[in-house]
């Protein structure tokens, strides 16, 4: 897969953060912190990602074109629909249906293009339009990183990373301990960090849909990942389907496998409790046959 060009993205600051909370504030509530818990599944769209997606087209209200996994393409139509803002989201073939399934339901631009993840974002930076990335943009990073601004109490926060936005951003916003947690099936942040640069791999399928897929070369969340986090760790397909049993038994909250697998690092043994700790919920966005198989194990 290559990229037709390399994009510059300033990196957000602390300030940055601070004003897409004051940005964000009339459209979108902070969301539940239950029993270490942060619900980011609660949020209208089932994901954190509306946070940044709104934080972007409230900057620029000109017309976006994205590419997503399903989470940050809802939050963009979301923010779309909500500020009549033209919007064009391409997903690949292999999106989650359920994901496919909500986008539908928004007067967006759908395109569907190629085999994974990747195809799709290569073809969206290729079009004509601001691109809004699910996590290699400025605002998008803000966004998200209000998260943290909502965890003041929190000393060890976990947190899934794919392209490493929310991971980042949450940097910004706090001096708690962060730990992000990577699906062995496709670890592209660990492979960066342990490479010391953004590495292109090759990954297998994983129920973490979410967090399947390359980084963008020169992404900015690298160096916000590598200089804030303390560690990023690895979990196995098996453990986030614990943890995504254990959230509806236990809990009664639905997440997807991207959602649990802040959670799956802390019931591995993988990440170790200091003071009071947070696993972020990052979004509840699962077919029901993919549930029903997990739960059915």
């Amino acid at each position: 897969m290559e990229y037709t060009r390399v994009r510059t993205v300033e990196a957000p600051t602390r300030a940055d953060v601070d004003a897409a909370a004051e940005r964000i504030r009339p459209h979108l509530r902070a969301t539940p912190l239950i029993a270490g818990l942060k619900l980011e599944s609660l949020q209208p769209t089932g994901s954190f990602k509306v946070r940044g997606a709104l934080n972007a087209l409230l900057r620029s209200r000109e017309p976006v074109v994205t590419a997503s996994a399903g989470n940050h393409g809802l939050g963009v139509a979301w923010a779309a629909q909500r500020l009549g803002v033209q919007a064009t989201v391409v997903v690949a073939e292999t999106a989650s249906p359920a994901k496919l399934e909500a986008l539908r339901r928004f007067p967006v631009e759908l395109v569907v293009h190629g085999t994974d993840y990747d195809e799709a974002e290569a073809y969206a930076l290729a079009l004509t339009g601001r691109y809004v990335s699910p996590y290699n943009d400025t605002d998008v990073i803000a966004g998200a990183g209000t998260v943290g601004l909502e965890l003041a109490a929190a000393e060890t926060i976990v947190v899934p990373i794919g392209g490493g936005g929310l991971a980042g951003g949450i940097g910004l916003a706090t001096d708690a301990r962060i730990v992000g947690v990577v699906p062995e099936a496709f670890p592209a942040m660990r492979a960066a960090l342990d490479a010391g640069r953004i590495v292109e791999i090759e990954g297998t399928a994983t129920v973490a849909d979410g967090l399947h897929g390359n980084i963008e070369p020169g992404s900015v969340t690298f160096e916000l990942v590598r200089d804030r986090l303390e560690d990023v760790v690895t979990v196995s397909e098996d453990e986030l389907e614990d943890a995504m049993r254990f959230l509806v038994l236990e809990h009664g909250v639905v997440v997807e496998g991207a959602g649990a697998a802040a959670v799956a690092a802390l019931r591995a043994g993988k990440v170790e409790r200091r003071g009071a700790t947070v696993a972020i919920l990052t979004g509840r966005n699962v077919t029901a046959e993919t549930l029903a198989r997990v739960l059915s194990d």
